[in-house]
């Protein structure tokens, strides 16, 4: 097993006991929630009688359900008003903190927590969403939940789990013109397989991590379950902290961030820890990267051939030879060119300001094509505001773009935001797993945001390098 890394530090500082089961009580530092998978914990606690131990270690929004249109109550969807009323019911008793559609402050729930600065390193923090893994970006601990362990955290506080092992993914040398956090996620799962990482939390490192911002280290450890990890994260830096001192949890007490900074500073992985395994990649040889199947794992770079199954492992071909029939693909082809109905920008994946302000540079002064229906959805009302102040709004509109409210939107299709028919979306967000986006014959190809531009704009996948800005890119 592993020695001296963040995940063996962090552990054992929240570890409260063992189990029978063997398996390790840990206490949370921050459980947050949304509309779909706490109703029945709620219930299951008001059964028992019992009542949410930490409420103030307890933070609620809601985003699955939103609509990113009109948002006047009652909702238009009966579900979706009776998941709202009774989120609204459930943390007014239990006094949670909740950020509502009226409080500016609702978003995604992967969006909301590091905007805040709730999420921090050296936490544990849950959530029942499997793309929880996010929080990991600031060296946090985070796992997705089920509802059964929703209960049981509302309840004691803790968690029972059981430790994995710990691969250290190294992604080093320079990214070339047009590839981002995207591409290199894509490209991770791609080599490693979407359960390369079961039995495994990934710790990411390397040039490439260590330069990157913290929305593209976000991006990278909201797939770590789409490779089937049990979570991922990035050792706290300098990068994690000038995030941080910005926040509301910090940017009125500079004192206590300094303190807090010391701890962040200890729970780092040791120069000399030990890991169960090392992975290294060259990200100079990644390019722009989509998916051309029905799995995160089945990616390609946009000028490659996709594979035929008879050259995959045999227990990839049916699947793969399923994916392309569905997806209307042949082996030796490129993606390059495949059209495209709708062009979705958003998700807890990449729907963040510098994911927005990336992709108007690519929009701006170009038109959206006639064929193509176009949306941007932000990850949070606050991300919405701060575009709205820098005009990327009306970049997105002036384009054919339609600029909509904060939630998870057409990612899941949860709301009215849902492919029709055979439709195929080119998609900013993490999964592409059939009826995923709200059609059973729907398509999807996951891609970067400035790769979903590109192919709003010309109405098929195209390589985003191929697209000089018409205006001035924006610092």
């Amino acid at each position: 097993m592993s020695e001296g890394t963040l995940y063996d530090t962090v552990w054992d500082r929240h570890a409260v006991t063992e189990l029978p089961s063997g398996q390790t009580q840990l206490f949370v530092g921050l459980h947050l929630i949304h509309e779909v998978t706490s109703p029945q914990a709620f219930g299951m606690l008001r059964e028992r009688g019992m009542e949410v131990a930490y409420p103030e270690r307890t933070h609620a929004t809601v985003d699955h359900i939103v609509p990113t249109g009109d948002r006047e109550r009652p909702y238009g969807d009966d579900a979706a008003e009776e998941m709202m009323r009774e989120l609204e019911e459930n943390v007014r008793e239990a006094g949670i903190e909740f950020d509502h559609p009226d409080t500016g402050n609702q978003g995604i729930v992967h969006v909301i927590g590091p905007e805040q600065g709730k999420t921090q390193p050296g936490m544990t923090i849950v959530c029942g969403d499997s793309h929880t893994a996010t929080h990991g970006a600031f060296g946090a601990l985070a796992f997705g939940i089920g509802t059964s362990q929703i209960r049981d955290v509302f309840a004691t506080g803790c968690i029972a789990m059981e430790k994995q092992d710990v691969r250290r993914i190294e992604v080093n040398g320079e990214l070339g013109d047009g590839v981002t956090a995207k591409d290199v996620v894509l490209t991770i799962i791609r080599k490693l397989g979407t359960d390369g990482g079961v039995g495994y939390v990934y710790e990411y490192a390397g040039d490439v991590i260590e330069n990157m911002g913290m929305e593209g280290r976000m991006t990278i450890c909201n797939m770590s379950i789409e490779g089937g990890a049990r979570a991922g994260y990035v050792n706290p830096d300098e990068t994690t902290y000038e995030f941080l001192r910005d926040t509301d949890a910090f940017e009125d007490d500079p004192e206590k961030f300094e303190a807090r900074k010391a701890y962040w500073e200890s729970i780092r992985s040791d120069a000399d820890a030990e890991y169960d395994d090392v992975v290294e990649i060259d990200g100079s040889e990644i390019e722009p990267t989509v998916t051309w199947g029905t799995t995160p794992g089945q990616g390609v770079g946009v000028t490659e051939p996709i594979p035929a199954p008879a050259d995959l492992p045999a227990d990839k071909r049916d699947v793969a030879e399923r994916a392309q029939e569905h997806m209307g693909v042949e082996p030796g082809d490129t993606m390059e060119g495949y059209p495209i109905d709708v062009a979705f920008l958003g998700s807890c994946t990449n729907a963040r300001l510098p994911d927005l302000r990336a992709a108007a540079d690519i929009v701006d002064g170009r038109e959206v094509h006639e064929d193509v229906r176009a949306m941007v959805v932000p990850g949070s009302q606050r991300v919405k505001a701060a575009a709205e102040a820098e005009g990327l709004d009306e970049i997105f509109r002036e384009a054919g773009f339609d600029w909509r409210g904060a939630g998870c939107s057409m990612c899941l299709g949860m709301n009215d935001d849902q492919l029709e028919g055979a439709e195929t979306s080119a998609s900013s967000s993490n999964r592409n797993f059939v009826g995923r986006q709200g059609s059973k014959e729907g398509r999807t190809v996951l891609m970067s945001p400035t790769m979903v531009a590109a192919a709003a704009v010309e109405g098929e996948v195209t390589d985003v390098r191929d697209l000089e800005p018409v205006r001035e890119v924006r610092a």
